[in-house]
This record gives structure tokens, sequence and C-alpha cells, in this order.
């Protein structure tokens, strides 16, 4: 491969996916293994319960906790594997067309929606916040923007030449957006459930 097709790689993008997705699966497995920790002994404090708030068991026994039918870690431990093998394939020197990009797009966006939707369950009808869960919505936060302005900055989502101006802008920001999502849903926390005091 030429210096050129290394330069137009997105090699940063590539180790941040398979960072990202390692660590949303170590988070899915430690799920996985509280949730057959509490299958085995429904009585057991798992270990990552610190609190009344601070908790994870009453995410994984809820109704929000297995959407589908079953445990909502199973879907990290399968989902998570996408970006590793994106991360990995790009600096292996694959180059994957536009499809490729918006189709992946379209699962993390899912991914984004999903996590957003359970932050939502966690602090406001669950009343707690999931050690593991979060350490889950960390990553893919900015999963999420990463991908998605990136794929508009080179065109792999259609846009008007306006929008990909900005996204290529924001895209450098990707760090400070993802810092202001942490802080929003810390805030949103902090005044529904007083966090800090269970801390």
């Amino acid at each position: 491969m030429t210096a050129s097709g290394v330069r137009n790689r997105p090699i940063a993008l590539a180790i941040f996916l398979i960072f990202a997705g390692l660590v949303g699966l170590w988070a899915s497995f430690q799920l996985t293994l509280e949730k057959l920790h509490v299958l085995e002994n429904p009585d057991a404090v798992l270990s990552c319960d610190f609190s009344i708030v601070v908790q994870c068991a009453a995410n994984l026994e809820s109704a929000q906790g297995a959407l589908f039918g079953f445990p909502n870690p199973i879907i990290g431990l399968v989902a998570f594997m996408a970006p590793v093998v994106v991360g990995a394939a790009i600096l292996a020197g694959a180059r994957f067309n536009s499809w490729f990009w918006v189709t992946f797009n379209i699962g993390v966006a899912g991914a984004f929606a999903f996590i957003l939707w359970l932050a939502y369950q966690s602090i406001f009808n669950l009343g707690t916040l999931c050690p593991w869960c979060m350490v889950v919505w960390s990553v893919t936060i900015p999963m999420f923007w990463a991908v998605t302005l990136r794929n508009i900055k080179v065109g792999a989502i259609r846009a008007p030449r306006s929008l990909r101006k900005a996204a290529s802008t924001a895209y450098r920001w990707v760090p400070v957006i993802t810092i202001v999502g942490y802080i929003i849903i810390a805030i949103v926390a902090q005044i529904r459930l007083d966090a800090l005091s269970y801390l």
C-alpha cells in the first residue's frame, strides 16, 4: 500500500473502534457473569452492587434488562465484536465501500439509541446507576459520534456540502462532544437520584 493510501485510511478511528469494542465486550461479559450469578443464587449480592442507587442487580432483574426476551448483555457480547473486527480490518488495509459504512453506522446508531433508552429507564424508572452498564454507555456514545461524523465528512452518508463541512469540524471535537454527553447524563442522574451521596 502506498503512503497516500495509508494516510487516507482512518487509522485513529480504527484504533478507537478496537478499544471501544474491547471495553464494551468486557463490560458485557462482566454483566453476563453477574446475571448467571443471580440465576444461580437469587439472593446473592453482586460485585457491582455498591449501594441502593449504584448497583447492577435491579437492572439485570428488570424487564428492561431483557428487552428482547433474553439478557441485554448477550446483545453486547455479539454487537461489540463488530467495531473490533472493523477496526482490525482497517488496520490490516481494508477499504470499505460507502454502503458498508452506512450499514455499520446504522448499527452504531441503533446501539446509541438503545443505550439512551436504557439510561433513561435506569435513571427515571429503576432509580439506579449500573456500573457496568455505564461502561457500555461510555464507549457507545463517542463511537456513535465518531462514526457518524466521519461518514458525513467523507461523503459515505450523502449530505449537503455545508453539513459535510460542519461534520468535518465537529469530527475533531468528538472528545469534547462526548464529555458534554457524559456531563448531561451525570447532571440528570444527580438531579433525579442524588447519585453523589451514594458513591
